[in-house]
C-alpha cells in the first residue's frame, strides 16, 4: 500500500538543499502537476518550488500522451529559471537524478532510454517531461516534470504490463515515496548547480544511455528513421547512422529499440 505520510512538511523537513524543494505545494489529487507549476511560475514562484500530487487524473507525457499516475506513484514538477545555455541539459540532470535516487533508495540499477525514459529490466519505470517558456534568447521558466511508477500494482493496469514496470514490482516490496522524493530533490539540485561549474553531467548521462550502439527506429510525425544510435551530442540530440552510411541528427522523436540484424553468412 502507498504510504499516507506525504505532505509539504514531510518533504521539506531538514531537506539538504538550498532551494530545490524548499517550497513545496502538495495536493492529494491534481489534474496535472505541470499545469499547477506553470501557473506558479507565471506568478513568480521562487526557483526550486516543487508541486507534488498523490494522484494525477490528467497527467501527460511527451507529445500530449496520457501518463498513468494513480495513487502509489510519484508525480512532481519543479520550477527552475535556467539560462538558455543550460536548457538542453535539464533532461540530462532529471534522468540522472532519477537513476541515482532509485539506486540510493532501492538498490535497483536503472538505465536511460533516449530521450526521456528511465528503464528497469527493459521496461519503463519513469517518464520525464521538460516544458519551458522561451522568448527570443531568454528563458522565462523551465519545468521538470517527473512521473515514477513507485508502488503501482501492474495487475490493475494489464494494458501496460508489456512495456512498463514499477519499483515495487522489480523489488518485490513497497518503496517509500517520501524517501525517493527527498533523494530526488537533493540530486536535482546537486546536478543543476554542477551545470554552472562544468561538472561531467553530459558524460555520466551518455554512459547511462541504454540506446547507444543499438538498432533503433525513430518516428518523428509521419517520418521514420532506421539505423544505429551511434552517439549523442552535447545538446542532447541523438546521432543515428543510417544504412547508407549517413549520420542523422535527431532532436526529438519516439524511439523503439531493435535487436541487431543477423550477421550475413560468410
Amino acid at each position: 500500500m502507498a504510504e499516507n505520510n506525504l505532505s509539504a512538511a514531510s518533504v521539506t523537513a531538514n531537506l539538504k538543499t538550498r532551494f530545490v524543494g524548499q517550497t513545496v505545494i502538495y495536493h492529494p489529487t491534481l489534474a496535472s502537476t505541470m499545469d499547477v507549476a506553470k501557473r506558479e511560475a507565471h506568478r513568480g514562484a521562487r526557483e526550486g518550488t516543487t508541486i507534488i500530487a498523490d494522484e494525477q487524473t490528467a497527467g501527460r507525457g511527451r507529445t500530449k500522451r496520457v501518463w498513468v499516475s494513480p495513487r502509489g506513484c510519484l508525480a512532481l514538477s519543479i520550477i527552475l529559471y535556467p539560462g538558455m545555455l543550460y536548457l538542453p541539459s535539464l533532461i540530462m540532470i532529471a534522468s540522472l537524478a532519477v537513476v541515482r535516487s532509485i539506486e540510493a533508495v532501492t538498490g535497483l540499477k536503472s538505465q536511460i532510454k533516449w530521450p526521456n525514459d528511465v528503464i528497469i529490466n527493459g521496461k519503463k519505470v519513469c517518464g520525464i517531461l521538460i516544458e519551458s517558456d522561451v522568448k527570443g534568447n531568454k528563458v522565462g521558466y523551465a519545468i521538470i516534470g517527473i512521473g515514477v511508477n513507485v508502488n503501482l500494482r501492474l495487475s490493475d493496469f494489464p494494458e501496460i504490463v508489456p512495456i512498463a514496470t514499477s519499483l515495487s514490482d522489480a523489488l518485490g516490496r513497497d518503496v517509500s515515496r517520501l524517501d525517493l522524493i527527498r533523494h530526488l530533490l537533493v540530486e536535482i539540485e546537486r546536478l543543476y548547480v554542477a551545470l554552472s561549474t562544468g561538472g561531467p553531467i553530459y558524460e555520466e548521462w551518455q554512459d547511462s544511455l541504454i540506446t547507444l550502439g543499438r538498432m533503433v527506429q525513430i518516428k518523428m510525425g509521419k517520418t521514420i528513421y532506421d539505423g544505429i544510435a551511434e552517439s549523442v551530442a552535447r545538446d542532447g540530440s541523438l546521432l543515428v547512422r543510417r544504412s547508407d552510411g549517413s549520420l542523422t541528427k535527431i532532436v526529438a522523436g519516439d524511439v523503439t529499440l531493435r535487436d541487431y540484424p543477423p550477421e550475413p553468412a560468410t
